[in-house]
This record gives structure tokens, sequence and C-alpha cells, in this order.
């Protein structure tokens, strides 16, 4: 039996979501400076993948997002794999979030009195395979049917491997969110659609924000909207834009607030100055259900949206 997320929702209340993957891979000593991201790791190093994902259960997450943001069949076939082998590598991001839910569950987590956490499989947008930053912008230049190619077999793998929800992340157009939401509808697996955003009221690629909301109510495959890989000081205002839109349940996992350069994959400036705890209590405040990190966050951040939302 999954666990789903309306269960896990009803039980934490606020849901904690993990923080980032990649930033906690570099600490290790992973170089990342590659197409793949983290998704090269999924195939060198998983044992260290593990131990990303049970530092944020230890740290108070709800939910486990996998290694899957850019581990994509075409991605991994670039760098010389056969397919076989990439839906190996995608199929294995879902089994080490499983495995170390069980692990960290079975010696900790039931003790402790925690909430079962989910496990949510990341899907990035086409623009994370390009590798050029156009996950930022949503301008790719390509039809539905080819997004809809692209996205098909991952979610389908993913979802095959025991995923329990789908994060569909870091989505910077309407349409390819329409298009994903069509295939979970589809395919009858449940997802939550996440957007990337320019302002306080916009996504990526223009479109307000609530004009998303409005037309991702009708699919009942999308249990929840979210927004993610966004500067920390907009959230708040696009959660209250979200909810004259939906009555969906809204979730965030916004950036630390530094700012990334794609040409040179590295980050630079300094995160927004209020502590990553402060935000937490603003987005909660805001009408936001569910609260994590994304790029540059670490478990310490998830730390302190725990203690923000077990406080309360």
């Amino acid at each position: 039996m999954r666990t789903t997320f309306d269960e896990v929702l009803r039980q934490s209340g606020t849901m904690i979501l993990d923080g980032a993957m990649a930033t906690e891979l570099e600490a290790m000593g992973c170089d990342l400076n590659d197409s793949l991201w983290s998704a090269k790791v999924l195939a060198e190093a998983p044992e260290l993948i593990m131990r990303v994902h049970r530092s944020y259960f230890e740290a108070g997450a709800d939910c486990g997002m996998t290694a899957s943001y850019q581990a994509t069949i075409d991605g991994y076939c670039k760098k010389g794999y056969t397919v076989e082998e990439a839906e190996g590598f995608i199929c294995r991001s879902v089994e080490l979030l499983l495995q170390a839910r069980k692990d960290w569950w079975e010696q900790s987590g039931r003790m402790a009195g925690r909430v079962y956490p989910l496990v949510a499989a990341a899907v990035g947008p086409y623009g994370a395979y390009l590798a050029d930053g156009s996950e930022y912008r949503g301008n790719y230049g390509v039809s539905a049917e080819t997004l809809e190619q692209f996205h098909r077999r991952r979610m389908a793998l993913l979802w095959g491997a025991g995923a329990e929800i789908l994060a569909i992340e870091t989505i910077p157009s309407l349409e390819e969110a329409e298009v994903c939401a069509r295939l979970a509808e589809e395919m009858n697996f449940d997802c939550w659609i996440s957007f990337s955003c320019k302002s306080e009221t916009e996504i990526c690629d223009g479109t307000p924000i609530r004009q998303c909301g409005m037309r991702l109510e009708q699919y009942d495959a999308v249990k929840a909207i979210s927004i993610n890989c966004t500067a920390p000081h907009l959230v708040a205002n696009l959660v209250q834009e979200l909810k004259k839109s939906t009555t969906k349940p809204i979730l965030v996992y916004p950036n630390s607030g530094e700012t990334y350069d794609a040409v040179t994959k590295t980050w630079h400036g300094s995160a927004d100055g209020c502590t990553y705890g402060d935000f937490a209590r603003q987005w909660k405040a805001a009408g936001a259900v569910g609260i994590g990190g994304c790029c540059r966050t670490t478990p310490a951040d998830i730390r302190q949206v725990a203690d923000v939302v077990r406080s309360v």
C-alpha cells in the first residue's frame, strides 16, 4: 500500500518537505558541474544520496523527494549510457528514497512518534534536460506533443518504482504544467505541480500565477499546487495570489535567496536577510500547508521549518 499525500497532510497538519539534494552532495565532495547534475550521482555514488535523504528525515521532513529532477533517459543516453541503464537509474532514485525512509523509520522515526513520510518523485521540466537555464524562462520553442513524449516514460517509471506522488516541479510555463497534469490524469498518478516564479504575481514565462491555479483546478490528479526554486521574499504574496483561484492545498519550497548563473552553473550573492525559519512563519501565515526548501537549502534550514511548524 502506498502512503498518500492526503493522509500525510492530514496527520501532519503542515507537511514539512525536504531541502536541496545537490547542495548536500557538493558538501560531500561531489562535482556536479555536469549536464546530469545530481542525477550523475545516481549512477556513480548512490549511497551518498541515501545519506542526504536520511539527513532530511532526521531534520524533520514529512516528505522526501527523489534525486530524479534531472534524471532523464535522453540525458543519460547523451552521456553514453544505454536506455536500459538510464531507466534503471531513474527507478533507482525511488528505491533509494524508499530504503532511506524504511531505515530511518525503523531505527528512530517510529519511536519518536513522527508521521510516516511521503515519497515524492521529482520530475523536472524539459528545460532542466536542456541544462541551459531555460527552466527559468520556459521559452523552449517545442510543441506540446514533444513535452508529452519527454515526460510520459519517466513519469511511468517513477510511479512504477513505488513513488507515492509525482513532484512535477520548477515548471516555468502553464503549457508544460497542463501537459503534465493531463498525463497524470490519464495514467491515474497523484501529483503536485510546482511553478518557478519571477515576481510576486507571475510564473517564469509571465503567466499570472492566479491563472495557473484556475486552470489546474479541473485536474483531480493534481493534489496540490506549489511554488519552488523561487526567491523566498516573493513567496508569501504568490501564495495569497494562488488562494484567490484554487481550493487545492498550496506547498512552497523556495531557494535560499541566492542567484543562479546558468552559464557558469554557480550561485552568487547572499541569502535573503531573514532566517529560513522567519520565512517559514510568513509562508504558513499566508496559507501554505507544506513547507520545505529548494536550491542551496540544507537540513539546518528544514530543522528551522520543523521548529516553526511544530511549535504552533
